[in-house]
C-alpha cells in the first residue's frame, strides 16, 4: 500500500512539474516528423494483465518495418527521437501509466506479449508485481540497443540471451520490493542516465 501511495503522489507531482516539458517535447516531435505525439504499445502487466504503455513517439511512422526491437542506430528513429531515447525522456508519458496503476516507478520492465510467451513458469514470477520504469535489469541493459547491434541475429539473441538475464535480475527485485530499494534503484538510474549524456 505504501508503494502505491508513493507512486500516486510522486507521479502527480512530476506530471504537474513537467507539463511545460511535455508541451515542448510534443511540439518538437510534431515539427520533426509526421504522426502523433504519443506512441502506444500493448505490454504485459501484473498477473499477466495487458495494458497500453505510453511513450513519446521517437520513430517515423513506417508500416513496412514493425520490428519490436530497436537495434543500434535504427533508421526508423527521428532526429528528435535520438535525443529523447538517449536521455530517456521518451519514457516520461509512463508517469500516466504509474498514476493509473498499470505500472510503478520501480519494477520489472513490462514486456510485449510476443516475448512473454517464451517465459518459463519460474520466469513468470516477474509478473507477480507491477512492472516499472526501472529496476536492476534496466540498469544493467541501459544500452540494450547497442548490445543488440553487435548481435548477428538481434531477435534470437534477445530471446535466448537478454530475456533470461533480464528476468534473473528482475526476480532479484521481486524478492525484496522495498521502498528503500526503490530509492536506491531510482538514484542509480538517474546518475547512470546522466553519465550516458
Amino acid at each position: 500500500m505504501c508503494k502505491r501511495i508513493f507512486d500516486i503522489i510522486f507521479s502527480l507531482i512530476l506530471i504537474f512539474i513537467l507539463i511545460p516539458f511535455f508541451l515542448i517535447i510534443s511540439i518538437l516531435i510534431l515539427i520533426d516528423s509526421k504522426g502523433g505525439v504519443i506512441f502506444k504499445q500493448i505490454r504485459v502487466g501484473k498477473n499477466g494483465k495487458l495494458f497500453t504503455l505510453y511513450k513519446f513517439r521517437s520513430m517515423y511512422i513506417n508500416k513496412e518495418n514493425n520490428s519490436l526491437l530497436t537495434v543500434g542506430n535504427d533508421k526508423r528513429i527521428t532526429r528528435v527521437g535520438k535525443v529523447l531515447r538517449k536521455t530517456k525522456l521518451d519514457e516520461l508519458p509512463q508517469l500516466f501509466n504509474i498514476l493509473k496503476g498499470d505500472m510503478s516507478f520501480v519494477g520489472p520492465r513490462p514486456e510485449v506479449p510476443e516475448y512473454v510467451k517464451y517465459y518459463t513458469e519460474e520466469q513468470r514470477k516477474v509478473l507477480s508485481i507491477r512492472p516499472g520504469l526501472t529496476d536492476y535489469a534496466s540498469l544493467y541493459f541501459i544500452n540494450e540497443a547497442e548490445i543488440l547491434a553487435n548481435a548477428q541475429n538481434p531477435e534470437e539473441y534477445y530471446i535466448k540471451e537478454i530475456i533470461p538475464k533480464k528476468i534473473s535480475l528482475s526476480l532479484k527485485y521481486v524478492e525484496k520490493p522495498t521502498i528503500w530499494n526503490d530509492f536506491v534503484i531510482l538514484a542509480k538510474t538517474f546518475f547512470k542516465i546522466l553519465r550516458l549524456n
